[in-house]
């Protein structure tokens, strides 16, 4: 995507198999850098949020097993920085599939050089394919909201979403922004209400910064006003993202979508979830039993960072002693899911359609 006239995505490998990483924490205030050289510099990245988004985290997992490589010639020692790479977060299901997926295709019986070369090579394929797959996503998506505009005599179709699953999180297009950059690309006259997304504000720090810097038409939201703007008929649908859904169509993705699909159910609103394949996970059945769910440091919860006259200061919210609990994802189940926009088209969310979108996974 382009940010005032350049090219960038937030994640990419130099020359010298250095990992290089738009750092989330600083935005929107600060574009900076930082460099991964070392795995335990990959796993901070993915644990402290620098990098975030299920297609993200595990592309940089993959980026990750190619800095492993690089450090270590033990195949042992190999493996179990993998391992612990596998490990950094335990939601999003992208990062295990892009790990696996790596080993799979290294050769410990190459030497060294040529094993690099292939990591190299396959890191670069499976970014290559969440950006495919999010271009796919958004084609399929667009038709929705061109559906919605054309019944609405080409009015400003009025999308809410929540979090951040735009490129920031995805490479490129991202999954539930794809269809509102391609429906804005096609003429489209789009609004997003843009939930903010407590406790790190990922829908106010990052969403609306990518928005903004696409011209798409955006107002920021708290999280609570969503469900009021579905009573008063100012929200046309739901898009929102997934760090992992199971083949069966739940949806794991950032604590508080369970509540919007609530709403956007009492209110006879679609709510669709996009999705990359890999970000199914094709084992679990049952998202609420199933599916672990990350807790953070209360200190998000109590904690709030923002630009001051003297720069971006840290301020507690609360009282120094008040308990907090921070769960960063919640559970919304398959019977509030409108559908699923994949990279092989739209289909609801159910083990029959969703195993006959994807039959190799039968």
């Amino acid at each position: 995507m382009k940010v005032d006239g350049k090219q960038i995505r937030p994640i990419w490998l130099d020359n010298d198999n250095v990992v290089n990483v738009i750092d989330q924490r600083k935005l929107p205030h600060a574009l900076e850098v930082m460099t991964l050289t070392s795995v335990d510099e990959v796993i901070y990245a993915i644990q402290e949020m620098v990098v975030r988004g299920a297609p993200l985290i595990g592309v940089t997992g993959a980026y990750g097993v190619v800095v492993a490589l690089e450090t270590t010639t033990d195949q042992d020692m190999f493996r179990k920085a993998c391992q612990r790479i596998k490990d950094s977060r335990p939601t999003a299901v992208n990062l295990a599939w892009a790990v696996e997926r790596m080993l799979d295709n290294i050769s410990y019986q190459n030497p060294a050089q040529e094993r690099l070369a292939q990591a190299r090579e396959q890191a670069g394929r499976i970014a290559g394919l969440e950006v495919d797959n999010c271009r796919r996503i958004g084609e399929h998506g667009a038709k929705l909201i061109a559906d919605i505009s054309k019944r609405k005599n080409n009015a400003a179709v009025n999308i809410l979403t929540h979090c951040n699953a735009g490129w920031l999180a995805c490479i490129e297009y991202g999954t539930a922004t794809a269809p509102i950059y391609m429906a804005h690309k096609m003429g489209i006259d789009v609004h997003v209400w843009v939930d903010e997304t407590r406790p790190l504000n990922q829908g106010a720090r990052l969403t609306a910064w990518e928005l903004g810097k696409q011209t798409v038409k955006h107002t920021l939201i708290t999280d609570n006003a969503g469900g009021y703007l579905m009573q008063k008929k100012m929200v046309d649908m739901v898009i929102v993202g997934t760090d992992r859904s199971t083949y069966t169509g739940d949806v794991a993705n950032k604590i508080g979508t369970y509540l919007k699909a609530l709403a956007a159910r009492d209110n006879d609103l679609p709510f669709y979830v996009a999705l990359p394949s890999s970000t199914f996970d094709w084992q679990l059945t049952d998202g609420l039993k199933q599916i672990p769910i990350e807790e953070r440091d209360p200190d998000e919860v109590r904690y709030i960072h923002g630009l001051a006259k003297t720069g971006v200061e840290k301020v507690l919210l609360t009282a120094k002693d008040s308990p907090a609990l921070n769960p960063a994802f919640d559970i919304t189940p398959a019977h509030l899911v409108t559908g699923f926009i994949t990279e092989r088209g739209i289909c609801p969310a159910n083990e029959t359609a969703i195993v006959e979108l994807f039959p190799e996974k039968r």
